[in-house]
């Protein structure tokens, strides 16, 4: 009997091990990683360089308190600064406490100017965390039911819709910033259609009625789009930017990024973390972008994601069941014309890591130390069990 709560639909495999792309179970088996544990170990396994930096710094110290100056996260802070153009940096130990930070710096802000009621605009299929006022501002009905009264003040609109932001913005309201993933990850991959239409929209909106563009980049962010930040494909600058997942290669880290008057909101007593940013966290963090920066990967992940996109797309061209195929570097998106959860037991089987979500998508985020050998066995091993599924698993009405 398992004492942990029932909060994930585990597969029946446990890992002893990895090195690279590679996992290995108990059972001895080995295993392509095509998930990185959802786009957290961008080093992929045991890399040496992060592996002896974190033994290094274990040795010395793993925590103390944010009361006191911590040398690793001033570093840190500086350089995600530097790569980014923000201003300042607030750690913390997650995706969703980051966005919990960006809606609180978001919320004083309006209050600051006197906004007693204040609203944030933000989207459909959109995901944001399971804390409560993350969850409210996701986008997901199903991850929503059972937590009402959910938090109230935000408003909601389709994903790469610049009118319908324009619409809301046009009326009278309390709208104080947008929150927005430049990449949606968790709604199924969606990417605009023309990202640096749409940033440019936002952007220009946000300017046009004093609100804070908040972008959260805790899944695109940190190389996996080809870029340090997916917004960089673009030639605007939010005013708030969430990161976690892979700035810290596995070790739990997040980040708040602001800049202007947003990096100025936050004072003393207004928000805090116990863990946020220790000495550990940090140097996994740093760590992290010197390994991505050395090693060339930003480049990599676009370079590979393109040809995972163009390999899957020339497999699928004459398969109906498919409807398309997306990324956004290697953010990788297969939409089927049906449910397709039964895939990640299959990939499984064969000995490979993937991900469905939104139902319909299976979702590819290997780590962005993948080469290209291994990008294309990852493929020649999906391709088959996408094939089989679809030739099993006729459509029917209700799907």
């Amino acid at each position: 009997m398992s004492h942990l709560m029932n909060t994930y639909g585990r597969q029946p495999i446990t890992f002893t091990h990895g090195e690279g792309i590679w996992l290995w179970g108990t059972n001895g088996e080995k295993y392509l990683d095509a998930l990185s544990g959802v786009a957290v170990n961008s080093l992929g396994h045991a890399h040496p360089v992060l592996v002896k930096a974190i033994q290094n710094q274990v040795a010395k110290m793993i925590h103390v308190s944010n009361i006191y100056h911590i040398a690793e996260q001033e570093v840190l802070a500086n350089k995600l600064a530097e790569i980014s153009g923000m201003d300042k940096v607030f750690f913390c130990n997650s995706g969703c406490e980051a966005n919990e930070a960006a809606i609180k710096l978001a919320r004083l802000y309006a209050h600051n100017k006197g906004i007693e009621n204040p609203e944030i605009i933000v989207m459909e299929r959109s995901f944001h965390g399971r804390t409560m006022a993350t969850l409210s501002a996701t986008g997901n009905r199903k991850a929503q039911a059972g937590f009402e009264p959910l938090v109230s003040g935000f408003v909601r609109v389709p994903f790469d819709d610049l009118a319908a932001v324009k619409a809301i913005a046009s009326r009278k309201n309390n709208v104080v910033a947008i929150l927005v993933e430049p990449v949606q990850g968790e709604g199924g991959i969606h990417i605009p259609a023309d990202m640096a239409a749409y940033m440019q929209g936002l952007r220009k909106v946000c300017d046009d009625n004093g609100w804070l563009l908040m972008l959260d980049e805790v899944q695109s962010g940190i190389g996996r789009t080809g870029t340090w930040f997916a917004f960089q494909h673009t030639d605007i600058l939010p005013d708030v930017m969430t990161l976690a997942k892979g700035l810290g290669s596995g070790v739990p880290i997040g980040a708040c990024l602001a800049r202007g008057v947003a990096a100025e909101t936050f004072v003393p007593g207004k928000h805090g973390s116990t863990f946020g940013g220790n000495p550990l966290a940090a140097t996994a963090g740093l760590t992290t972008l010197d390994v991505i920066a050395d090693e060339k990967l930003r480049e990599n992940a676009q370079k590979m994601g393109d040809l995972i996109n163009q390999l899957l797309k020339d497999a699928f061209k004459n398969e109906a069941g498919v409807k398309v195929v997306r990324n956004a570097g290697l953010m990788v998106g297969i939409e089927l014309d049906r449910p397709c959860a039964e895939l990640v037991k299959m990939a499984l089987e064969a000995h490979m890591l993937i991900n469905v979500t939104a139902e319909k998508v299976v979702r590819l985020l290997p780590p962005l130390i993948i080469n290209e050998q291994e990008a294309r066995e990852l493929v020649s091993r999906l391709v088959p069990l996408v094939m089989e599924f679809l030739h099993a698993q006729p459509l029917t009405k209700a799907a």
